[in-house]
């Protein structure tokens, strides 16, 4: 039987993997999503957000995808991984996620790019639709497919842009988008994920384990155990449920009912080791 199961709960509580279900929405986290709404609504064209690595940036993605997805006047797509070798293969990609027709052999850039924007006047004026590309990863763009988005974003009408992009990524991306001014004017919305303070880390877990099925009264971690995961992790959401998901292995193991802040620390010691 798995380990959670031994603790009566229905469902892995702290894996890694990206589930909206499982999405926290700390003070930062709550605030990014809400701006990120608005700007779409009001058709601003470019969003970023920047974190550091385990911000919980990909699983944000993955939460507003969910929501937009129930939006029936918003057509919405997703990049997880946006590394191509050329212009011709971003845009080829690019045609494929939208559902267009792909041409029987392959167009010149420009010829692509005139394909696209007839796409997003049709479903952004005809259609009335708020077409949607939000792309994870966004530190793994070459320069050249930069600027095709910043080609993208040219398509507008009098009123609002054709195409709502949201970058997410690594800090890492910043200095690279400073560099193009033709890019950076273009940001409506710029935020960074922040990591999440003690009683955020706190509050982090107990959600995780109420939607994972936990309904006892006892808590499963200590407040000394608590007070040791933030100091370790420093509110790195990917860092916390790495760690909980050990210690909870730990306590099925050692036979205890509870997680304390000596189980934390002998953890700590022997992934630093």
């Amino acid at each position: 039987m798995s380990y959670y199961g031994v603790l009566g709960l229905t469902a892995e509580p702290f894996s890694t993997s990206p589930d909206p279900a499982f999405f926290y929405e700390s003070a930062s986290h709550k605030a990014v999503l809400y701006r990120l709404q608005i700007a779409l609504k009001l058709k601003r064209g470019l969003s970023l957000v920047l974190g550091d690595v385990g911000m919980g940036k990909t699983t944000l993605s993955r939460r507003l995808f969910q929501l937009l997805k129930r939006e029936e006047k918003v057509s919405s797509h997703l990049i997880l991984n946006p590394v191509y070798e050329t212009e011709a293969e971003f845009l080829t990609a690019l045609v494929k996620l939208f559902g267009i027709a792909p041409p029987s052999s392959p167009l010149p850039v420009a010829r692509s790019l005139e394909i696209l924007e007839g796409y997003l006047f049709q479903k952004g004026v005809e259609e009335e639709r708020t077409v949607v590309l939000l792309i994870d990863e966004a530190q793994r763009l070459s320069s050249p497919a930069l600027e095709l988005l910043r080609a993208l974003l040219n398509y507008e009408t009098n009123e609002f842009k054709l195409l709502q992009l949201i970058l997410l990524g690594q800090m890492e991306l910043l200095p690279r988008i400073r560099e193009m001014k033709n890019l950076w004017d273009r940001i409506s919305l710029k935020s960074v994920i922040d990591p999440l303070d003690e009683a955020d880390t706190e509050a982090m877990i107990a959600f995780r384990l109420r939607k994972a099925g936990y309904a006892s009264r006892r808590n499963l971690f200590t407040a000394d155990a608590i007070r040791e995961i933030y100091r370790h992790t420093q509110g790195s959401p990917r860092r916390i449920t790495t760690l909980c998901h050990d210690a909870l292995e730990r306590v099925v193991i050692s036979d205890k009912d509870e997680v304390d802040a000596a189980m934390i620390r002998g953890l700590i010691k022997r992934v630093l080791a």
